[in-house]
């Protein structure tokens, strides 16, 4: 896969006791979705710190999130389910949100918080 250095920022950053949520950015195709997949690869093959080793990659599809949520507070139930399914497994699970820009204001509607800020807090805790 490539991306040997990314892969190992990336680890570094997780194995953080704070301020340990890592943020790809860059242009559509150039291997963002990669370095997760090799994180994910190094933690099968057990070559990461003993921090990492019962982690699990969970991917947030946002669009699958919010296909069919007609209802009012829809999506906010389905995301607030997820989150505490992520809350439950007590730090195990790592959480990869492609296009995370689209979390901004998605599901947000006339008396509802929006994605970005129902995930804030547990951004905040790590």
């Amino acid at each position: 896969i490539g991306r040997d250095e990314e892969i190992r920022n990336t680890i570094r950053i997780l194995s953080r006791k704070t301020k340990n949520n890592p943020v790809l950015i860059g242009e559509p195709g150039v291997g963002k979705t990669a370095i997760v997949e090799g994180l994910a690869q190094r933690i099968v093959k057990k070559d990461v710190p003993e921090s990492l080793l019962d982690k699990t990659i969970f991917e947030l599809d946002l669009s699958a999130l919010v296909a069919g949520a007609k209802y009012r507070g829809e999506f906010e139930e389905r995301l607030k389910a997820v989150l505490k399914e992520i809350k439950d497994a007590d730090g195990r699970i790592i959480l990869f949100i492609d296009e995370l820009h689209m979390l901004v204001g998605a599901g947000k509607t006339d008396g509802a918080m929006d994605a970005g800020n129902m995930l804030k807090p547990m951004l905040a805790r790590g």
